[in-house]
């Protein structure tokens, strides 16, 4: 998974280890060598040298790419860290593919593992067998790739089935069964809480009226006929509402609200968790997680000296998120809507960013 933008242009991007115990990964986990090719995967990775930046000061071990994706922040800094070994995971089987042969020069300091955001605890757990956890790094959303196959249905210009799933190879709801068997106002809370409150129950009486809805040209086509054209001018009219779908069908903030918490608890002393986040709903629970983990469980006012006895084990390392230069927005479009956020494990007193 890499993220979505919430710009005009179509969107995309997205245990407790104790410390030490060096060594190789076990045979269980899957080299990277041997597997096929998969240049369909191709994709460039959002504020790379900021994430390579990021993880500069961590302790050695073993980086957590829970969104490997087609490995391009993993060969970044696999390329700028050789002290650093890496574990990616990821739930799209095609990705792991290409993951597997961008990576495989690399050999055995990459293990890849098909899971899902909540399992990290479980997946990463069995794979490192107490290395380190020196960085987990979280790449929301869907990619290039992901969008540009239109048997995935993940685009709205796009033919293709409504499909949805990062996960084909999983059971669970497509975007059709959604579209096509949810009540008016369930398609009325999901839209809206994707920020198209202003139209849902236009747009989810539409869909219901022309049921059923097979195809990403069906959907979008009877979405932009639901909209009045004062609310087409910022971008087409279907972006929000494949969004909303998209979530729904991966359940992707409830997986993030569980592989959150575990990351942050994964990390060795020096360690960093960084999170790139493109839709709203994403990035504040981010900051949500990432205020939490840096009070400590302090209850005391905002503003005023701790006196309730916390002692934080992380923090901030930098106040707010950050967003991608303008260069980087002009050269690659799916950017623009990217926050990153970055928290860091303490290995001594609590130091403002």
């Amino acid at each position: 998974m890499c993220s979505p933008s919430t710009g005009a242009v179509e969107d995309s991007s997205s245990a407790l280890f104790p410390n030490g115990c060096p060594g190789a990964f076990p045979r269980s986990t899957r080299p990277v060598e041997g597997l096929p090719m998969a240049q369909e995967f191709a994709h460039e990775p959002v504020l790379a040298a900021e994430v390579v930046s990021l993880f500069a000061p961590v302790p050695d071990g073993v980086l957590v790419d829970a969104t490997v994706g087609g490995g391009g922040h993993a060969a970044a800094l696999l390329d700028a860290y050789p002290r650093l070994s890496l574990l990616g995971l990821d739930r799209d089987s095609t990705a792991l593919r290409a993951a597997a042969a961008s990576l495989s020069r690399f050999g055995d300091r990459v293990a890849l593992r098909r899971a899902r955001f909540s399992e990290l605890e479980r997946a990463a757990g069995d794979a490192l067998e107490g290395r380190p956890v020196a960085g987990v790094l979280f790449d929301l959303g869907v990619s290039s790739p992901q969008l540009d196959r239109p048997e995935r249905g993940f685009s709205y210009r796009l033919a293709g089935p409504l499909d949805m799933r990062m996960d084909q190879l999983a059971p669970g709801p497509r975007a059709a069964d959604l579209v096509n068997g949810s009540s008016e106002g369930e398609l009325v809370a999901l839209f809206a809480a994707s920020g198209e409150a202003r139209h849902a129950r236009r747009i989810a009486r539409a869909l219901i009226a022309a049921r059923p809805i097979e195809t990403t040209t069906e959907l979008a086509a009877v979405v932009a006929g639901a909209v009045p054209a004062a609310g087409r001018r910022r971008g087409h009219p279907a972006r929000r509402v494949f969004q909303a779908l998209r979530i729904a069908v991966n359940d992707e903030l409830a997986e993030l609200g569980r592989a959150l918490p575990a990351a942050v608890a994964a990390l060795a002393p020096g360690g960093r968790c960084v999170v790139i986040a493109y839709h709203s709903g994403e990035d504040r629970l981010v900051k949500q997680v990432f205020a939490e983990a840096a009070r400590g469980g302090c209850t005391c006012p905002p503003g005023l000296p701790c006196v309730c006895g916390a002692r934080p084990l992380h923090r901030l390392v930098f106040r707010g998120s950050r967003k991608p230069s303008a260069a980087e927005v002009a050269r690659n479009h799916r950017a623009e809507s990217a926050r990153l956020r970055a928290l860091e494990r303490l290995a001594g007193p609590v130091e403002e960013p």
